[in-house]
């Protein structure tokens, strides 16, 4: 044969074998992520390093058998939003206080408004930031504050509408400000550890932070077809003096008639514009506020027998004090060995008296627990308890311009 006529048919055979051999093409498609030794190993290594929880009895009154509220609608309350979880941070001093501004805005002029809250937490995080540097380090940085933060950061910062910041990112439920918080504290220990105390930057990465878990606070928004700013938003649609509200509180180690410094935490700033009474003065101005028509945030510790959730109501058990017991001094005592802190912030919002002619206090509440009941984000608050346990209260100066008169 041929020489070339065999190449020729060797090269053919070889061409038509390459293109019966030509490789499949793959094609590509999403599946679930799985890799079920991994998960063995998390799971494995993450029950070797749990300790187990271990949830020891309360010990609470027994509520069985008492004559206890039992609905709102036992109650005279005035106009307020319906209740909102705080979820897991610790700003129920502004849940609370927003609220009574909602409040007051509708009592003054009949406007129903959704405000957010986050809004002020957001601030208020930048100016404990700011604050942290210019003391060097030694102002307490945590997630709590007073109610009278809210008026400070307002008048600095305005405030906006609910609808404008949530403060949530996008498919999250619940407000959840754990890991925001902790990475906020990591960096200013390591601001302090190293000397770092430049405010523009710091104030910077804490926003940085904030935007991250929070989203960044509008500068402008349009509401009900008209443009704010939050400042604007304040003066021209709230049209709220912020200097008509008062702080007042009751212990018997600062002078009375006083205003003086509320000795807590979460006055971080030290604020010392608290109106002293004496306790039964304090206990009139609560009592003849509500029935008059003005609502309050007040403040104090929740953390005692006589509160349980599920019943939702706060009780001063015998056990602890009887009633006709509870003066200037066990209030005091209380404080000044820390059985009486300065845990929450709640917004008072109606009353009614019982058979013995004691006052029942109707409560919104943000904290968890207010949401266990079937009077979902409420409690009800006996007399005693507010008497023996509150702290402090917010009210506007006209429920309390004979009080405010005996400081002059």
């Amino acid at each position: 044969m041929n020489i070339r006529i065999s190449t020729f048919i060797v090269l053919c055979l070889t061409i038509g074998n390459l293109t019966l051999h030509t490789q499949e093409r793959h094609k590509g498609k999403f599946i679930e992520s799985k890799n079920e030794f991994w998960e063995e190993i998390h799971k494995s290594t993450q029950q070797y390093w749990q300790k187990e929880e271990r949830k020891e009895p309360r010990f609470v009154v027994d509520f069985e058998g008492l004559d206890l509220p039992k609905s709102i609608e036992e109650f005279k309350y005035y106009w307020h939003n319906e209740p909102i979880s705080q979820g897991a941070t610790g700003t129920c001093w502004s849940f609370s206080t927003t609220s009574f501004f909602e409040s007051e805005v509708f009592r003054q002029s009949g406007k129903k408004v959704k405000l957010s809250q986050m809004y002020t937490v957001y601030w208020e995080y930048v100016e404990k930031a700011r604050y942290f540097v210019q003391t060097s380090g030694k102002s307490f940085f945590g997630e709590g504050s007073e109610s009278n933060a809210v008026r400070r950061i307002w008048k600095k910062y305005g405030c906006v509408p609910f609808e404008t910041y949530e403060g949530k990112l996008e498919g999250q439920k619940y407000y959840d400000h754990s890991k925001m918080f902790t990475e906020m504290n990591n960096f200013l220990k390591k601001v302090k550890e190293i000397d770092l105390w430049n405010e523009d930057f710091v104030v910077q990465t804490i926003k940085s932070i904030l935007n991250k878990y929070m989203g960044e606070p509008p500068k402008d928004f349009v509401y009900n077809g008209k443009t704010y700013t939050p400042k604007s938003f304040l003066s021209d649609f709230l049209k709220l003096n912020l200097d008509d509200y008062v702080d007042f509180m009751s212990l018997m180690q600062k002078p009375y008639y006083k205003t003086v410094e509320l000795n807590v935490p979460d006055n971080w700033w030290h604020d010392s514009s608290y109106y002293n009474v004496p306790l039964e003065e304090y206990m009139n101005i609560i009592k003849s506020s509500i029935k008059n028509g003005y609502t309050m945030v007040i403040g104090g510790d929740v953390s005692e027998p006589g509160i349980e959730s599920h019943r939702e109501v706060a009780i001063v058990p015998t056990f602890d004090i009887p009633s006709e017991y509870i003066d200037e001094n066990a209030r005091q005592m209380r404080f000044s060995n820390n059985t009486t802190s300065d845990d929450h912030g709640i917004h008072l919002v109606g009353f009614k008296t019982d058979t013995k002619g004691k006052m029942w206090f109707l409560i919104k509440d943000s904290g968890s627990g207010s949401f266990n009941g079937n009077n979902k984000g409420y409690y009800f608050y006996h007399e005693d308890f507010v008497k023996l346990k509150m702290l402090s209260f917010t009210v506007h100066k006209d429920a309390v311009r004979d009080i405010l008169e005996k400081f002059k």
